[in-house]
């Protein structure tokens, strides 16, 4: 299928579109759709309180559900080592099918369709459900970071941003399909991030190329610019959606314009792809040898023992070594480390508490936030406001962190660990604002929360790949992601919800009442959640010093030019597809 252009040059649509569908650009705007489905972890917070009052749970009994979901989401060792296996449209696949089955059984059991079950089948249908993401996020993340590894910053602040961002574009979809109707954003959050992935499965992949284009930081940012159009369109549709009473037809204007702006980043793609396909056009009719470099000058250096085209890890360990022989004898900072070397590093113990700390505050305050809007006497319109609120600073928050982590590192040599104390202390900001409440303050404190919870996503995956090397990123992201569901249940669980039904247990008895078991457990007051939150406070304390001990610990590294390696293996990994394409 061929085109006369203008200048009597033909052009292959056929041949062009095919190029689209496999290059790079692409596949990262593929990603982000990927992604979008994997928020509804993020909005737990709107449908929590359907199912605390239709099955008769309190509070404590609906920590320990959220609990369960973090552990779903979150368990991921075992999805980091299928994923070092299996190619990333498995894990895809399998991810969209434990999507569907356990929201699917939530929606059931919400609507009563199915006889009500104990608590333990709930929470393993909600595990089931949230599990999802991590294939998500691991069959995405991984590879997109080995795609692009001289720009993992950025690329992981878009990603995670897309992710954060989830949850509201989820909730904008859902009201003008459904309504507001808590029970059907259940069923939404079932069907529609299980089939998303299923459709671009097969386009995200790892490329034969992993170097950085000499465009690659301007393309960057040119993504970068509909996914903020994007989110300050939300944020505008949520501020109107609390003032005024939208119709039917507003809420599907509203969805059409969010569906409209997600799409944008393929005409950014499909734009750099034709620019490339003109590129060889007139390299072709200029009679220039195939094997000159397009995007990037050839340098002549002295010929070296060929290499493949990926950095791989310089030792050599002799034939028979036992597998537990070198755990101990670590590499250097930023090369290959083995599994049992990375966890068992001290840089990877201060992560896994700065971890521990950063997640575990930030879940606890973002998973009781309807309670807690609940109970200051807020409406529901308004606490889902603060629910989206969360959700779309979440989205700034990670975003910025990834460009501006990148900017500090690359230009002024800042340790990438220095932008999580910086979360951490603001996050500090954030729980006060909830322990001393005024008029508004709720607003600010679910703005502040979301932003210093986005901060966090980004800088875990980008310090782990830094510091130990791509080789098992798959494995080593998750074994951190594997601390929040214990920092859950430890702040969640143990000190939240127990703390939040002994205030409403005292309530009761204060108004000459008892609780009756099964029946909803409703705390009124700033005193429910006050010295849970002043726990919290201390604990965010603790991870910003934590952090800064970890950034004390690699700033010589981080001085250091990281990236060295990827540019020189990058550049013969490109000369040799080079080659390889233009031969076929």
């Amino acid at each position: 299928m061929t085109t006369i252009l203008s200048n009597n040059r033909q052009f292959d649509s056929l041949g062009f579109i095919v190029q689209v569908l496999k290059g790079r650009w692409f596949m990262l705007c593929a990603s982000f759709f990927a992604l979008i489905g994997g928020g509804a972890v993020y909005i737990f917070g709107s449908y929590s309180e359907v199912i605390k009052s239709t099955q008769g749970y309190d509070q404590s009994t609906l920590n320990f559900l959220g609990f369960s979901k973090d552990l779903g989401g979150n368990l991921g060792a075992p999805i980091g080592l299928i994923a070092e296996v299996t190619p990333p449209w498995l894990t895809l696949v399998i991810g969209s099918t434990l999507n569907f089955v356990g929201y699917f059984m939530i929606w059931l059991v919400v609507t009563g369709r199915i006889y009500k079950p104990p608590v333990w089948q709930v929470c393993i249908y909600i595990a089931i459900g949230t599990s999802s993401q991590n294939f998500f996020n691991t069959g995405v993340v991984t590879t997109c970071v080995k795609n692009f590894p001289e720009s993992r910053g950025t690329i992981l602040g878009l990603l995670k941003g897309y992710l954060g961002l989830s949850g509201a574009i989820l909730s904008q979809l859902y009201l003008a399909i459904y309504g507001n109707d808590p029970e059907s954003l259940i069923l939404l959050i079932a069907w529609l991030p299980a089939a998303i992935p299923i459709i671009f499965a097969c386009v995200i992949r790892t490329m034969d190329v992993g170097t950085r284009q000499s465009n690659e930081g301007k393309l960057m940012n040119h993504f970068l610019i509909p996914s903020i159009v994007l989110a300050i369109f939300i944020m505008a549709m949520i501020i109107l959606q609390r003032e005024i009473a939208f119709s039917k037809a507003g809420y599907a204007a509203s969805a059409a314009m969010v569906c409209l702006l997600l799409i944008l980043p393929l005409y950014i793609a499909i734009k750099q792809e034709f620019l490339q396909w003109n590129a060889k056009e007139e390299v072709a009719n200029a009679n220039i040898p195939n094997e000159v470099v397009i995007e990037k000058p050839q340098i002549v250096e002295p010929e070296e023992p060929k290499e493949s085209p990926f950095p791989q890890h310089s030792s050599r360990e002799p034939p028979h070594t036992p597998w537990y022989a070198n755990i101990f004898n670590k590499p250097e900072r930023g090369e290959d480390h083995t599994i049992l070397q990375a966890l068992l590093s001290v840089d990877m113990m201060l992560v896994l508490v700065s971890s521990f700390a950063g997640y575990g505050t930030n879940v606890s305050v973002v998973d009781n936030l309807g309670q807690i809007g609940k109970s200051l006497g807020y409406t529901g319109n308004t606490v889902r406001s603060f629910v989206s609120l969360v959700s779309i600073w979440n989205y700034f928050g990670r975003v910025l962190a990834g460009f501006l982590s990148e900017i500090l590192m690359q230009k002024y040599k800042v340790p990438r660990p220095m932008v999580l104390v910086f979360s951490h202390f603001i996050t500090c900001i954030g729980h006060l604002l909830i322990i001393f409440p005024t008029p508004g303050s709720v607003y600010f404190a679910s703005v502040i929360i979301g932003f210093s919870f986005g901060v966090i996503w980004p800088m875990f995956y980008a310090i782990v790949s830094e510091l130990f090397g791509l080789k098992y990123f798959a494995t080593l992201q998750n074994c951190v992601l594997m601390i929040i569901p214990l920092a859950s249940y430890v702040l969640n669980v143990r000190v939240t919800g127990i703390l939040y039904d002994k205030e409403a247990r005292n309530q009761l008895k204060r108004n000459g009442q008892e609780w009756v078991k099964g029946t909803e457990l409703a705390c009124v007051g700033t005193n429910c959640y006050k010295l849970s939150i002043i726990i919290m406070t201390c604990v965010s304390f603790f991870a910003a010093i934590t952090s800064f001990i970890l950034a004390m610990r690699t700033r010589k590294f981080y001085k250091s030019d990281i990236y060295k390696k990827f540019t020189k293996d990058g550049t013969a990994a490109e000369t040799e597809l080079t080659k390889s394409s233009d031969r076929d």
